[in-house]
């Protein structure tokens, strides 16, 4: 699959996507955009970060997304006594009480691993963000002598937004390894918020997940389809400098007109997007162009996915990084606002 897709392989290609999508909503309501955006990063071939308050599903969403993409699925929870070997390989006394080593949660799947999945990932040590970087860039972990290399590796992981304590910040350089960062919140329309009060399947995830369908997609063939979506949905230099202004205006929003009260916009953006988040926000627009049956990108493509895409990538000066979930926010929707798509 090295050549530009048929029209009739990317229909076909797109049933899939509707039907992982659906698969996902049997076990899941009120977070149709969430579900579009994981979607949107599994045909990017980008890692995904949930963050949101205590309860609102971002587990069960996650575990959902999981059992309809197949292959093999992993897990761990982030503790603040975790250790960077805790995701090689574990020890234990065997019945015989002599000491065992096992693969720990990243080396039991093999090559077949496809979603792995990293619970509360702020409570984890910086020093497991570390090993975590590697994997999510290289898809490779070097143990017990040898190299392992994981070619289907998705990582998922997700975060409480409102504890503090016990928790460690990741560095910015994981951040960005993060295709999107995704917010999760409880819905707000009171009738679903009812089902999910009232209606005991949403009592028992487990039970839950059961009538989530298993495998939706071939997911040792998302990689090269991945390359063939970037190949076959076009994008016009018009277009593509559109996107060059909008990452520039991260870099400078002073230059470009951005003015957020009580801030001076000069001082406030220590770092905007890198070139790989440039690349990556036209690479996710590409896949959302195709998901939105066009086979070629539209400014429209490139707002639905601007901030997941972007805003965690961008890192304001100590004095305003303190207030980041104010001021984020606004900067990205000024320079929607004030650089014209065309």
């Amino acid at each position: 699959m090295n050549k530009k897709l048929s029209d009739n392989q990317l229909e076909d290609w797109l049933s899939c996507a509707s039907a992982l999508e659906a698969a996902v909503k049997t076990a899941i309501i009120g977070q149709d955009k969430a579900i579009r955006l994981i979607t949107t990063a599994l045909f990017a071939r980008g890692h995904v970060l949930l963050e949101g308050g205590v309860g609102v599903g971002k587990t069960t969403l996650l575990r959902a997304v999981a059992k309809s993409v197949g292959g093999a699925y992993s897990r761990i929870e982030g503790t603040i006594d975790l250790l960077p070997n805790d995701l090689v390989y574990y020890t234990y006394l065997d019945e015989e009480g002599k000491p065992r080593v096992d693969p720990g949660p990243l080396l039991q799947q093999g090559e077949e691993l496809a979603v792995f999945f990293f619970n509360e990932i702020n409570r984890a040590r910086p020093q497991v963000h570390s090993l975590l970087l590697r994997v999510m860039a290289e898809h490779s972990i070097s143990a017990f002598n040898r190299d392992f290399h994981f070619p289907h590796l998705q990582v998922f992981a997700d975060r409480n937004d409102l504890e503090k304590e016990e928790t460690f910040e990741l560095p910015a350089a994981a951040r960005d390894r993060f295709l999107m960062e995704v917010k999760i919140q409880a819905p707000t329309d009171s009738e679903l918020q009812k089902q999910l009060m009232t209606d005991p399947r949403f009592h028992q995830v487990d039970t839950l997940l059961e009538n989530v369908t298993t495998a939706v997609l071939p997911f040792d063939q998302l990689n090269d389809f991945g390359k063939n979506i970037q190949q076959s949905i076009r994008t016009s230099d018009t277009l593509q400098n559109y996107v060059l202004t909008l990452c520039q205006a991260t870099q400078k929003p002073q230059d470009f007109g951005v003015n957020i009260s009580d801030t001076d916009p000069a001082r406030l953006v220590k770092a905007g997007v890198s070139p790989r988040g440039m690349s990556m926000l036209l690479r996710t627009a590409r896949v959302a162009a195709w998901l939105a049956g066009r086979d070629m990108v539209v400014p429209e493509d490139i707002h639905s996915i601007f901030y997941p895409t972007l805003a965690h990538r961008v890192f304001l000066n100590p004095g305003y990084e303190l207030q980041r979930e104010a001021f984020i926010p606004e900067l990205m929707k000024q320079i929607l606002n004030q650089i014209a798509a065309p």
